[in-house]
């Protein structure tokens, strides 16, 4: 038995799922989150699959979303809807519900936020509710878990029946139409509880014809019902339809719905102030500097620290060691298995306090509404480059992880603004990039708070950047797109919800430094001890190296022109927490102390200031994990745009890299060199390209 559940973005449509089926999924305030439908299990009865369907506005096939939700609504036929509406909100999630109640589904409403109804005063009366849909009503409260099992139970009473019994009338001449429509197609529809769908679909122009296998003369009567329609009503026929179903929906909210809400004060006094055009990014910047102080300078590294100085710096060794020698274990499998394993996955895992605090504030942001509010202040800076508030979604989610990210850009209609927002997404730093961030930050400026959120706005800048760039070029026309989205009042975070958030990123982290960086640690060790012929060698005349040397001469213009960094670098490209991993392992014949500070004094000795930051932001900014190409190239559907944008955001990390180690070289030394001339020469062509007039632009112009 399938129960799907459909409903509009910010409905609580995820968190409905995770309550009925104890599954993970993330939640979100913005469109987008739920890009495929996600199914599981309810938890009281294995028979009953749950189906989390995408957020939609509508049943309207233009947006990925909705069509993904339209195909499995008509193709795969659930035993029961479940349609989310939120009912602090109801007016506008009800077009959602008439376009479903067409589909002649058995079908429930369940109302949910009724917490946040009550606070503002909202009533609904369920009977009158139910009169009017046909379909019964439910009152639930997600996130306090109240009327879950009443929701069930109704959806199960429901599941038994073939089709609902009522169905929404609208004006005479309208439903005259459906029926002329109706009585064209009845051969063609298989499924006759779907006759009214696909003439409502037909009469939009929605519906494709081959779907049916209209023939022609079927095609022209229809389109004449349409014609008939338009000259009666004075008006074109999508813009019929809508007007006659939000008349119905006026009819509802006046005759069961007494809403006395406003908007509330405290909202919009916070909005009044994150959303003002001069203190939205100035806030923002604020609110990142204090997530990242608190994750990478302060609570967060209070933790990394007894894991490296006392988990993996001293009990894990000791006792590997006395088990080992106990065991009379080879030498060499000692160093394996203490320089290669212990101090590779050690090194990412001491991480994880720092990333679980920076997923516990974001998360925070998150559920209380204020990263809606983000979105919508960078829409203003965004349709400067061509895009939308839409695009910052899916560089906002990349902040956790690129793939996500990249996969929300399906929510994007705009093609051009699609292939732009995934070759932009993946150079925010996401959570496996973070560790980078904290182990240069700890190494090369101990004690500055500001140099992980520095971080963040200069990957910030290099999206600003590459958007001017890529605007200018004949491969991205920029049409003008529409960004909707719905800002939710601002409320005291769930705090299971934040903290089931937390837990499933953080447990990602974990898994994947017990595999990833399991095997690539034991990978990297036998490459740094073994020679091309296989003998156990030192690690200057190992495999890697020699590997590191042939490359590492393309680094030394970014001031770390050495074997390991570049080895490191490579070992990024299937994870980017193994740059960690790698220079934890490659460093450690270099260690005397038995802390976790360890690597950060040997980096230390080894870098200069400017070179670790030109270390950092060439990985930040340079093309993510294999993971996320292999997303890229799903999601643009070719191997040579794929290559171009790796090779694109390769370029972009080496210039910014280039430019800052020259520059803070050049204040260091106060002295020119060849490569700083040469660097701030292309740079200034860069300045000429970024300022120079879009010549398409002038020519449409004229």
């Amino acid at each position: 038995m399938k129960f799907a559940l459909v409903g509009n973005p910010n409905s609580g449509k995820t968190s409905i799922f995770n309550e009925l089926t104890g599954g993970h999924q993330v939640i979100g305030n913005w469109p987008g989150v739920t890009v495929e439908k996600k199914s599981g299990t309810l938890k009281k009865n294995d028979d009953i699959k749950i189906i989390d369907l995408p957020g939609i506005y509508s049943l309207s096939p233009y947006t990925p979303e909705e069509k993904i939700a339209r195909n499995f609504l008509i193709e795969e036929q659930p035993n029961c809807l479940i349609n989310i509406v939120d009912g602090s909100h109801l007016e506008r999630h009800l077009l959602l519900t008439l376009q479903l109640i067409e589909l002649q589904l058995p079908m429930v409403l369940a109302v949910n936020m009724a917490d946040l109804m009550k606070k503002k005063g909202i009533t609904i009366d369920k009977e009158r509710l139910q009169y009017l849909l046909g379909i019964p009503v439910v009152i639930i409260s997600a996130t306090k878990n109240q009327g879950m099992d009443k929701l069930i139970n109704t959806c199960l009473k429901e599941a038994h029946k073939s089709a609902m019994n009522k169905t929404v009338k609208y004006n005479p001449r309208l439903e005259a139409s459906l029926s002329e429509v109706e009585r064209v197609i009845q051969k063609n529809c298989s499924n006759k509880n779907l006759k009214r769908w696909y003439a409502f679909e037909l009469l939009n122009k929605h519906e494709k014809n081959n779907k049916l296998c209209l023939s022609k003369q079927q095609i022209e009567e229809i389109d004449d019902i349409r014609l008939v329609n338009e000259a009666v009503f004075h008006d074109d026929i999508n813009d019929i339809i809508i007007n006659e179903r939000y008349e119905y929906i006026a009819k509802i909210m006046n005759f069961a719905v007494n809403d006395v809400q406003e908007k509330s004060y405290v909202t919009q006094k916070i909005d009044a102030l994150v959303t003002n055009k001069y203190l939205a990014l100035p806030i923002f910047a604020l609110l990142m500097w204090l997530v990242y102080y608190l994750a990478i300078q302060s609570i967060g590294a209070y933790g990394t620290d007894w894991i490296n100085d006392v988990l993996f710096g001293e009990k894990i060794p000791q006792w590997l060691t006395f088990a080992m020698n106990r065991g009379h274990v080879a030498e060499w499998l000692q160093s394996l298995v203490l320089d290669g394993i212990v101090a590779g996955v050690g090194s990412v895992i001491g991480f994880l306090p720092q990333l679980a605090v920076l997923f516990l504030c974001l998360n925070i942001l998150e559920d209380c509404g204020y990263m809606s509010r983000i979105a919508f202040v960078m829409d203003r800076l965004f349709r400067k480059l061509g895009l939308s508030g839409k695009s910052f979604i899916p560089i906002l989610i990349s902040t956790g992880c690129g793939v996500p990210g990249i996969m929300a850009s399906r929510t994007i209609e705009n093609e051009d603004h699609r292939r732009m927002t995934i070759l932009l997404s993946t150079f925010m730093p996401c959570s496996a990039k973070t560790t980078i961030i904290a182990l240069i930050a700890g190494a090369m400026f101990p004690g500055v708070s500001y140099i992980a959120p520095l971080v963040y706005f200069i990957s910030l800048f290099a999206i600003v950047l590459s958007g001017i760039l890529l605007k200018k070029s004949k491969y991205f026309q920029r049409d003008e797109g529409v960004f909707l989205m719905e800002l939710p009042e601002y409320h005291i975070p769930y705090l299971k919800n934040v903290l089931r958030q937390t837990w499933t990123r953080c447990k990602s982290f974990v898994k994947k430094a017990a595999t990833i960086i399991f095997l690539s640690s034991v990978i990297l060790w036998l490459l740094s001890h073994l020679d091309w012929t296989l003998h156990l060698t030192q690690e200057n005349d190992s495999i890697l190296a020699s590997i590191g040397r042939l490359i590492a001469v393309i680094f030394i213009p970014l001031g770390f022109g050495d074997w390991q960094s570049a080895v490191a670098i490579l070992a990024g490209f299937s994870a980017k927490e193994n740059i960690v991993n790698t220079l934890g392992i490659l460093y450690h014949h270099n260690v005397t102390s038995t802390n976790g500070v360890e690597l950060w004094n040997t980096l230390r000795a080894t870098y200069s200031p400017a070179a670790g930051f030109s270390f950092l932001i060439f990985n930040i900014l340079c093309t993510p994990c294999f993971a996320a190409i292999g997303a890229m190239k799903r999601e643009l559907g070719s191997w040579k745009e794929t290559i171009a944008v790796v090779s694109y955001q390769c370029l972009i990390a080496y210039g910014m890299s280039l430019f800052i180690y020259q520059l803070l070289s050049l204040l260091a030394t106060k002295h020119l060199t060849f490569m700083s001339i040469l660097t701030f020469m292309i740079f200034l062509v860069m300045c000429y390209f970024i300022v120079r007039p879009q010549k398409v632009q002038q020519l449409r112009s004229e």
